[in-house]
């Protein structure tokens, strides 16, 4: 398994801490499994009472009507803020779904929340998996998109187009959750990164890499802005190294405050990672050690960065093999020359 806890640890340290920004996603703890939630037919309050949903615009459902409906209110333990504007939900949703692939991808939804999103991903998306931890949003699922959950996958009439399981976004296996690879059926991952996992699980979705053809996730901008980040600026780091060593990273817009119920603090961006095939880098304990080293001592030189990973005459003719100046820093490199230089040193 991929072990990259010295980047994806040290989110919370690049400025992640001063956010809790997402629509639906719970701050995660681990649970024993997943639990399907099993569909509904009619849509009911908790205390048995048929109520009609309450909806604006693109038929998505006002997060603060649906939460007072039920006598709930966001967490601040779990720092929940919720997505209101139908416009970003819509664009949220076409971004794990372009065109191309309408009725084709299938989608796995971390942190569901009231389900706002999950209903636009429905309506563009062959089949939806949405993933909840809090369970007190299960019913609230239950109950939103009750309309959907009897419908059958036209392309595997033994699943639902739309399954609620109740679990731990951390431990979700997508392949188990999307089934394999079909080039007419992309995998699509999505969600809303909450800061107190985003490094733990950016770091799942490198080690599932190979198992989806798209991730979309919200995080805050500075995260953004450091996975998407080019080398040489001052975004560019390990947390981007590690990343990009899987996906190409796309920064696709930006989200602000007054967009979430209630609004955070900061402003938060819809980032697009794409599979690389193959990965750009294996992430071995070597590759490791010269991504540590780089970016721990960012101002020094890779000469004295690198001065414990091995004696300075292997590196010395391994980065001349690579291409790599000694005198240069690391935040000069690209993956490919941090990949080029492990390879060299493992020869």
């Amino acid at each position: 398994m991929l072990r990259l806890q010295l980047a994806f640890s040290s989110v919370r340290v690049l400025g992640v801490e001063r956010g809790r920004v997402h629509y639906a996603l719970a701050r995660i703890s681990s649970l024993p499994a997943l639990r399907p939630v099993p569909s509904t037919e009619q849509t009911r309050t908790r205390h048995g009472e048929t109520k009609p949903r309450e909806r604006v615009e693109g038929n998505v459902s006002d997060a603060r009507a649906v939460l007072k409906r039920r006598g709930l209110a966001p967490k601040k333990s779990f720092g929940q803020n919720f997505l209101v504007t139908p416009h970003t939900v819509e664009a949220i949703a076409a971004a794990c779904v372009p065109a191309s692939e309408l009725g084709r991808a299938r989608v796995l939804e971390l942190g569901a929340g009231t389900g706002v999103l999950t209903r636009a991903l429905a309506a563009r998306a062959r089949s939806v998996v949405a993933v909840e931890r809090d369970r007190d949003l299960v019913p609230v699922l239950e109950e939103e998109l009750s309309d959907l959950l009897g419908v059958t996958d036209p392309a595997d009439p033994s699943q639902r187009r739309v399954r609620i399981l109740e679990g731990d976004a951390q431990t979700i296996d997508p392949r188990e959750l999307l089934g394999p690879a079909d080039p007419e059926s992309p995998r699509v991952l999505c969600g809303n990164l909450p800061y107190q996992i985003t490094g733990r699980l950016l770091e799942r979705a490198v080690h599932n890499a190979d198992d989806v053809e798209r991730v979309v996730f919200m995080v805050q901008l500075e995260v953004a802005d450091r996975l998407a980040a080019a080398p040489g600026s001052k975004t560019y780091g390990a947390l981007t190294v590690f990343t990009r060593a899987a996906f190409r990273a796309v920064k696709l817009f930006s989200v602000g405050p007054g967009s979430f119920h209630p609004p955070p603090d900061v402003t938060s961006a819809v980032i697009r990672l794409e599979p690389e095939r193959p990965r750009r880098a294996l992430e071995t304990e070597l590759f490791r050690a010269l991504v540590k080293g780089a970016f721990a001592m960012r101002r020094k030189t890779l000469r004295n960065a690198w001065r414990h990973v091995a004696p300075m005459d292997r590196l010395g003719a391994a980065a001349e093999r690579s291409g790599i100046s000694l005198d240069a820093r690391g935040e000069t490199l690209d993956v490919d020359k941090f990949a080029a230089m492990a390879a060299a040193l493992e020869a």
